[in-house]
């Protein structure tokens, strides 16, 4: 384990003072508090890590139904709230999330630290191709940059077309959107003749783990003339959770002042060593009005420190970035695949302009088959060399079908590339 004294006791300090918060008013946390014997005080992150139970997203999805509309994870009373947000893809329903304009204000400094780590300075102007939905992570973003002093331009509601011709038009520096969408409006971008003497600097990723993965990232990069591509992740739940340090590239720094992050063996719910794989827990410290301790965020991860230059200790890091979710891994006739392993070798080869994962089940048996669409002038036997490919990777035989161009469908959020037609049995 890293030896990290100031980082660790900067971290208790603030969450003595979170604890402190919610034993005021907080009905969700208080009756836990009291029931792990922290109610009294807390002296050391060991003790917290040991006494306090983790919080799991059905716990959220339980205390709304049972306090609706918003739950009782709130530390101040409804009035004090102004902010309000929600997360996607629970299957009872959105997870409200309301805040606080200090607790707002805290994730606007996760942001910040997003954008430093990038390179973006506060002349530069930014581009957000987001539809401006109730998701947390747009907003933060957006007001972030406006708070900084950057020219920011909101792309909600537009085409893919319209987006490129605003971008163009206001000659935007810095592109902030999913992998998924960065790598469609590259398309567009690539094909349209008004944007031959247009030069994005940056991109900044999220939303999903091709943010990470050499690539997506490299696919990307080429599309848009050799964009700089940097990555970032964070949940409606928790906030803005980490950067990607221009010195530690494919790989994402924790931002600890704002977050006390463990990765746990799912099986012990131990913490795993550096260089172990394990889930991702989280603990907000500056989130105070709508807080989470030691939450279970189904991500997947690798543990590891980075010292960067100048730092007298080493930073809580994320080797690869998100891996992918511990849900979604599959077990394919024995073998454990995870959607991000079948993707990192599909983007291996450039002449895949996208492509589409079925899951069946035929006789009891699970099996995988990948549809793909070719760039103009591609190999005639790249279908056969990706099925190889995968085959050597999984020992498996995964069939692979070229489609025509076109055939697959696009994404301007979050990708669904991996269909389970699981309930489907065939002879």
């Amino acid at each position: 384990m890293a030896d990290r004294p100031s980082t660790e006791s900067f971290q208790l300090t603030r969450l003595q003072h979170l604890i402190g918060e919610l034993e005021k008013g907080n009905e969700f946390y208080r009756g836990r508090l009291k029931e792990a014997g922290l109610n009294s005080g807390l002296e050391s992150l060991g003790q917290f890590t040991e006494k306090m139970p983790f919080t799991s997203k059905m716990d959220l999805v339980w205390d709304r139904e049972e306090f609706p509309p918003y739950g009782s994870n709130l530390t101040y009373p409804v009035s004090e709230y102004s902010r309000y947000c929600q997360s996607s893809g629970t299957t009872r329903g959105p997870l409200p999330s309301l805040d606080t304009a200090d607790s707002w204000s805290a994730m606007l400094d996760c942001w910040d630290r997003v954008f430093e780590a990038a390179g973006v300075s506060t002349s530069d102007v930014v581009f957000f191709a987001f539809s401006f939905g109730p998701f947390l992570g747009f907003w933060t973003a957006f007001e972030s940059a406006t708070r900084r002093g950057n020219l920011s331009i909101p792309g909600g509601g537009l085409s893919s077309k319209a987006r490129l011709q605003a971008m163009v038009a206001h000659d935007a520096d810095v592109l902030c959107c999913t992998p998924t969408y960065a790598l469609r409006l590259g398309e567009v971008f690539a094909e349209t003749r008004e944007a031959a003497s247009y030069r994005l600097k940056k991109i900044i990723v999220a939303g999903e783990p091709g943010g990470s993965l050499p690539e997506v990232r490299q696919k990307i990069s080429d599309l848009w003339k050799g964009a700089e591509i940097f990555d970032h992740h964070g949940m409606t739940e928790v906030g803005p959770v980490t950067y990607e340090h221009p010195d530690k590239p494919l790989s994402l720094c924790v931002i600890e002042d704002a977050y006390f992050a463990e990765v746990i063996d799912r099986e012990t719910h131990q913490e795993v060593k550096p260089g172990e794989k394990g889930e991702l827990v989280l603990t907000t410290l500056t989130r105070t009005a709508c807080p989470l301790l030691r939450y279970r965020t189904g991500d997947l991860v690798d543990k590891s420190f980075f010292s960067p230059e100048g730092s007298d200790e080493p930073v809580f890091c994320l080797e690869g970035g998100i891996l992918g979710r511990v849900d979604e891994m599959v077990v394919i006739r024995g073998v454990n695949i995870y959607p991000t392993a079948v993707e990192k070798i599909i983007r291996g080869f450039p002449d895949v302009v996208e492509f589409q994962v079925i899951q069946t089940t035929r006789q009891s048996m699970a099996e995988l088959e990948v549809s793909i669409e070719a760039a103009e002038g591609a190999n005639k036997d790249l279908a056969e060399l990706i099925a190889r490919e995968l085959a050597d990777a999984f020992t498996l035989r995964i069939p692979v079908t070229l489609v025509e161009s076109g055939a697959l469908p696009r994404f301007e959020f979050k990708s669904k590339r991996w269909i389970q037609n699981t309930d489907r049995t065939e002879s």
